[in-house]
């Protein structure tokens, strides 16, 4: 775990439990006693998530959480005495993402923690690959041979679909329904043509066929024989 939390509050004792817990559940700490302190580090070290407490000397966190928000989208959970619900509306109006009431809980504090950095790093989408090509689903781009392809919107969805099915026979029925969402229609030859763009880009410099005719059935991706 290679998080970093920055934990931003005046009571010494209560910042201590803070950085304590916190390094005990694997995260990297940083600390700030007060808003002045807290931006530095903000420049400096570009925390995952952003601990706040809002009575704080000079500064109030009202304006820290502001000023981050303004020039950073990290998660932001304000802790702080102030518990009604006009303090808390000011709270997530400023930027936070997260309130939490003192007295706390540390395991509630904690599970927020990990909440909003679940919901701040984004899930890693596997690669898909078969023989010497690669789809990336994150930037929607095919490989082969270190050769980058640029494909359409319905190109890509036709290879994603080869390539979580390989060496499974596609019925033309089955591609229909999961790219156009219904039948097409027998007499439709535009699954032909997006099959035959698909070659051309994929075969350019005289790689092996990959997608092969199953006549009067549909498509494989498969080896060349």
């Amino acid at each position: 775990m290679n998080e970093l939390i920055l934990a931003v509050e005046d009571d010494i004792a209560i910042l201590k439990v803070l950085q304590r817990s916190l390094m005990f559940e694997g995260y990297q700490v940083d600390t700030a006693e007060d808003g002045e302190t807290a931006l530095t580090c903000m420049q400096v070290h570009h925390p995952d998530v952003v601990i706040l407490d809002l009575l704080l000397p000079g500064m109030d966190g009202i304006e820290v959480c502001r000023r981050i928000r303004v020039a950073d989208k990290v998660p932001i959970l304000i802790l702080t005495a102030r518990e009604s619900v006009k303090d808390r509306v000011i709270g997530l109006d400023a930027g936070a993402d997260d309130y939490l009431v003192k007295p706390f809980e540390l395991e509630e504090l904690l599970a927020r923690v990990r909440a909003l950095l679940r919901r701040s790093i984004p899930e890693k989408v596997a690669e898909l690959s078969f023989f010497d090509l690669i789809l990336n689903p994150s930037t929607r781009q095919a490989i082969r041979n270190q050769r980058r392809i640029n494909l359409s919107a319905k190109e890509y969805d036709l290879l994603e679909l080869f390539l979580q099915h390989p060496r499974q026979v596609l019925s033309r029925e089955v591609i229909f329904d999961r790219l156009w969402g219904y039948d097409f229609g027998g007499e439709s030859n535009v699954l032909d043509v997006y099959v035959r763009y698909l070659r051309k880009k994929l075969e350019i410099s005289g790689e092996k066929k990959l997608i092969h005719t199953v006549r009067g059935v549909g498509y494989v991706l498969r080896e060349t024989d």
